[in-house]
């Protein structure tokens, strides 16, 4: 049945009793004190969970359905119940050997499975489950070998996303956690890259900009271990490239496509708009095989507005590159050279699609973090004309 079987390398004897390992049904732990405690738990705890669910279900219809709210009693029995089997819980993790690796592994294995539920379900639980997550101890290396890692920053800023506050709010609190899970590792440079660099990812993956910049400039400003050099680039990202900065000219290469006729356009200065939306994109990139068309149907209402429209595509095969740009009505650009051009490295692109949103003297207005967001933008400020905030 493909069922993996877990086990606790502790540096104990393991013995198991079973007909085959892949029958893990049939395996019995028989030796081996912290693989019996973490195969107890392991059966018992999702059991709980279920268990409280149930009655979480039952307690909120006896609170909030006229029907039932009169009868106190059940209520009372609800809660009580609740309470139990979360202590029972409790008890099962207070009484493990302190010295032993399930005393830590298997809170910390709780706390990053949690979040699902506790988000959905028992929202009254989110600010210890936060408590928690900025609790954990990154300068322990024990959680860099339990496979909890990245499941423990992914849960962390996932809960984080989805606590139910205004975006402005989780911001504050991201940054709240990024300060909890780096200022412990200022002097440990290896485990501060491997923190950085993940973390740097999930957030980036997940269009959390602002918690991104927060994090590169916390690194590169506060920090004073060597920062991996590719990692150092990808967070130089948010220093040289932030709104308000502004953004290196660029020559277009003779690679490109100019729908415009214009052949007085030889560089991004000489484009004469209010305003450029500067796309890093190319044909292999799958994103932008969406996002690319988007703009095509919204280019002339922008354009409309003062908005222009450059491609910067980073592919390296000419054919391709004409292919992919030939009927966008907006100049197309590219050197060839992929991440290793002078416009990807000036910008500082280490994926696509990325845009920057610049003024007519190039000051940097914006990074939108996509078509839709962009649109808003122009929506917003040029169509409903409403005062653009200056950096």
């Amino acid at each position: 049945d493909n069922k993996p079987l877990l086990v606790v390398l502790s540096g104990e004897e393991i013995e198991l009793l079973g007909e085959s390992l892949s029958n893990t049904q049939t395996i019995k732990i028989t030796k081996g004190k912290q693989n019996q405690w973490f195969e107890q738990y392991a059966q018992q705890h999702p059991r709980r969970e279920q268990a409280l669910s149930a009655w979480d279900y039952l307690e909120k219809i006896y609170t909030t359905d006229s029907l039932f709210t009169v009868q106190a009693k059940p209520r009372k029995a609800i809660l009580k119940e609740k309470q139990r089997i979360q202590k029972q819980d409790q008890l099962f993790l207070q009484s493990l050997p302190k010295n032993s690796y399930v005393s830590w592994f298997l809170p910390v294995r709780k706390l990053v499975s949690s979040v699902a539920t506790i988000a959905q379900y028992r929202t009254k639980e989110i600010p210890a489950t936060m408590a928690a997550f900025r609790a954990l101890d990154y300068t322990d290396k024990r959680l860099y070998k339990s496979g909890l890692f990245k499941d423990a920053i992914e849960s962390h800023f996932w809960l984080l996303e989805n606590c139910g506050k205004p975006l402005d709010s989780v911001f504050v609190e991201m940054q709240f956690s990024i300060d909890a899970m780096l200022t412990p590792l200022k002097k440990d440079e290896q485990k501060l890259n491997e923190v950085t660099d993940y973390l740097f990812d999930v957030l980036e993956k997940r269009s959390l900009f602002k918690a991104s910049e927060y994090l590169a400039l916390k690194v590169l400003n506060e920090v004073s271990c060597t920062i991996n050099s590719d990692l150092a680039r990808q967070l130089e990202t948010y220093r040289a490239m932030k709104v308000g900065n502004t953004a290196p000219d660029i020559v277009f290469p003779t690679t490109r496509v100019n729908p415009t006729n214009d052949f007085t356009i030889h560089k991004l200065s000489d484009l004469t708009s209010n305003y450029t939306l500067v796309v890093f994109g190319a044909s292999w990139c799958p994103k932008c095989k969406e996002e690319m068309p988007a703009i095509d149907k919204l280019y002339r209402t922008w354009k409309a507005q003062g908005v222009e429209v450059l491609l910067v595509s980073l592919d390296e095969d000419q054919k391709a590159f004409y292919e992919f740009t030939i009927n966008y009505p907006f100049i197309s650009i590219s050197d060839l050279k992929k991440w290793d051009g002078t416009i990807a490295k000036d910008y500082y692109v280490f994926g696509t699609p990325t845009m920057y949103l610049l003024d007519k003297n190039r000051k940097i207005i914006l990074r939108p973090n996509s078509v839709k967001q962009m649109d808003a933008w122009v929506d917003w400020y040029l169509v409903k004309g409403n005062a653009i905030n200056q950096h």
